[in-house]
């Protein structure tokens, strides 16, 4: 039993689940929900780090892929698809790959996680250089699929981080950035889509986004780049551009349409 099994299996304040009342269900994991931006608040150092070294990567011309296996995947691809709409930036720029291709993100993929040499094979199909940095999630941090490519990251000089809840994990120990987020038992024993990858999520939200307003995808707290696929953000843009110019919302609306981009808009409103 390595060590994350042993800290999940630990005696937990919550037996027979099946006998609970679904009151109490639902009020105990949302108090084990409550220590997860606490255990989250004491990593912001590594966070920091890792952060600072992928808006350079990106900078400089670099992509950021992550790299994970079942639920780590999924929240991967999750981070890296939400990107493109919500910054202006290529979908090729931030890349989630997961464990047994894409219909694993639907589907359990038997086995997947267990071949050491598949991730680095997923890499290169990608014509990963040093220019790029490679984050591998994984909630034991032991998965072999992101062992096995972040090892072969650093046979090749490729930046890493590593986002586990497992102290002293295989991934903590092999990136250059790694980030340990110290959840604690699961209110489901095992089960590390809850306190665990809620963690996940809440540090992918703070890598982007920080990352993003560092590259200037952001003018003050708004979302300037942002794609305009639906009304809802036509609306939304169209509200940013009133506010940052004074204009009439029918003006507003009208340079919106013929520049499609939020920034441009003020931009050239701003100017006249």
């Amino acid at each position: 039993m390595n060590e994350f099994e042993k800290i999940t299996e630990s005696a937990s304040l919550y037996d027979n689940l099946e006998q609970m009342p679904l009151a109490d269900i639902l009020k105990n994991i949302n108090r084990e929900d409550q220590k997860v931006a606490l255990a989250v608040k004491q990593e912001l150092g590594s966070i920091e780090r890792l952060a600072l070294q992928i808006s350079k990567q990106l900078q400089a011309g670099g992509r950021l892929f992550y790299i994970g296996a079942g639920t780590s995947g999924r929240l991967g691809i999750l981070d890296a698809s939400e990107c493109p709409p919500t910054f202006g930036v290529s979908a090729q720029l931030v890349i989630g790959i997961i464990a047994g291709g894409d219909q694993a993100i639907r589907n359990a993929a038997e086995g997947a996680e267990d071949d050491t040499q598949q991730a680095a094979i997923d890499l290169q199909k990608f014509n990963i250089t040093t220019q790029d940095i490679v984050v591998g999630i994984a909630a034991s941090g032991t998965t072999p699929y992101v062992v096995g490519g972040l090892e072969f990251c650093n046979q090749n000089k490729i930046k890493t981080g590593a986002i586990s809840c497992n102290p002293n994990s295989p991934i903590s120990k092999i990136a250059n950035f790694p980030i340990t987020v110290k959840v604690g038992p699961e209110f489901l024993t095992g089960s590390s889509r809850m306190k665990a990858g809620t963690a996940q999520k809440m540090v992918l939200n703070m890598l982007t986004t920080s990352v993003m307003i560092q590259m200037g995808r952001v003018q003050g707290n708004k979302m300037v780049d942002m794609q305009l696929s639906n009304t809802k953000l036509k609306q939304r843009a169209i509200k940013m551009i009133c506010d940052a110019t004074n204009v009439s919302p029918t003006k507003a609306a009208e340079v919106l349409e013929k520049f499609k981009n939020v920034r441009q808009a003020i931009e050239v409103i701003q100017k006249k």
